[in-house]
């Protein structure tokens, strides 16, 4: 069993949260349905099962992002990322990231689309730009080669802003517009 994805995955996110509102070291909490982690493990898997892989992923990840707990509620999972995981994930982030440039770009006010596809185009020339009809998001963006991550990113113009959301490639396939 792989538990790259997983792990590869909280780590993005808490990235992704200390690009927008900057490093604290405190646990950290994230949910995932179950099938999301479903996705992460190429599986079809019920609750106890989830709860065995998930229990084993902690063991494995624990030098690195501590003792991370995680709990449930039905099909919802909530892991608990210490201070430690949050703390070596910030120490070992780049100043130069993709997530912090395009951050940076979506918060300035007036922010456009064509001010998001240069952040990824600044990464890679090969990317997927598109205008969508789904009645969620207004455009999807993401790298064909999966450099510098394989998100599907999808954004939405309100007014002056720009407001966008990452989803894992399966996820994203999984809505129903």
């Amino acid at each position: 069993m792989s538990y790259e994805k997983l792990e590869k995955n909280i780590i993005d996110i808490i990235k992704e949260e200390q690009a927008k509102l900057g490093y604290r070291k405190e646990t950290v909490r994230l949910y995932y349905p179950l099938r999301s982690l479903n996705h992460f493990f190429d599986g079809e898997y019920d609750i106890r099962r989830m709860k065995e892989l998930l229990q084993d992923f902690c063991e494995r990840v624990k030098d690195k992002l501590g003792d991370i707990q995680v709990t449930n509620e039905k099909e919802r999972f909530c892991f608990a990322i210490p201070e430690k995981g949050v703390e070596c994930i910030h120490d070992n982030m780049g100043k130069n990231e993709f997530i912090r440039d395009l951050v940076e770009a979506v918060q300035k006010h007036g922010c456009t689309i064509e001010d998001v596809v240069h952040v990824f185009y600044s990464y890679s020339q090969d990317i997927h730009y598109e205008k969508t009809n789904n009645g969620e998001f207004d455009y999807l963006i993401y790298f064909k080669g999966q450099h510098p991550d394989s998100y599907y990113y999808c954004f939405t113009v309100e007014e002056n802003h720009m407001i966008y959301h990452r989803f894992l490639p399966e996820d994203y396939e999984d809505f129903e517009f």
